[in-house]
């Protein structure tokens, strides 16, 4: 299980590296114009390393990773909307700053994550990685939020103009769904569960700062 798991984390770091990467040497290569094409350059890979991230939950579910699964059910539920639901399904919105934002806030903060554990799992732990790990999602865990609030906001007026997603329900509910006031639900969803992983992270963070400065010392 030892060697699945580091396999996994390495897999994940591996994909993220290579997104981190690319982006930095697209943007220094071509400056801004890197910036429209990010999701077609970048995108597939990212659909990947996310779809990966769902064997998290199983991970788990079956005791192989010490976490709690419905804050992570909700951050893998955001970012699979965000990307697959938002930006995949609509062209118009690929080629917007906010998804090369969004791109650098995951790629970045995941590449510090999956270093971090594959680190652990081997029983090794450096002083600061770990404090990075368990800090770095103070600021930019709040400011990936807005930046994915921000592309629901932009994807608003091309989901009511293409009426995508939006269905009539068959009989016997015989109701209309209109997506862009779904995504609107989502929003205030997004925004209330980010105040309570906010909080959930918060008093981890202290408890896991703790055994983790006792199992650097002992190793």
């Amino acid at each position: 299980m030892n060697a699945y798991i580091f396999g996994y984390y390495l897999i994940q770091f591996c994909g993220h590296s290579w997104i981190f990467t690319n982006m930095i040497i697209r943007f220094l290569s071509f400056g801004e114009d890197s910036v429209a094409d990010t999701f077609y350059s970048i995108g597939l890979v990212m659909r990947v390393c996310q779809s990966l991230s769902v064997l998290e939950l199983l991970h788990i579910w079956l005791g192989l990773e010490k976490d709690r699964f419905v804050p992570k059910l909700f951050q893998i539920t955001e970012r699979i909307t965000i990307l697959f639901v938002v930006i995949a399904s609509q062209e118009e919105v690929q080629g917007k700053y906010v998804v090369c934002i969004l791109f650098f806030f995951w790629s970045f903060m995941d590449v510090v994550r999956y270093t971090y554990c594959m680190l652990a799992v081997t029983r090794i732990y450096f002083q600061g990685l770990m404090w990075l790990h368990y800090t770095l999602w103070i600021p930019l865990y709040p400011l990936t939020v807005l930046a994915e609030e921000f592309a629901i906001c932009e994807s608003l007026p091309h989901f009511e103009t293409a009426g995508t997603y939006s269905t009539q329900l068959p009989f016997p509910f015989a109701i209309s769904v209109y997506f862009p006031y779904v995504l609107k639900l989502y929003m205030a969803i997004l925004f209330g569960g980010t105040y309570f992983i906010i909080q959930y992270l918060y008093k981890e963070r202290k408890a896991h700062l703790e055994s983790c400065t006792v199992k650097a010392k002992r190793s």
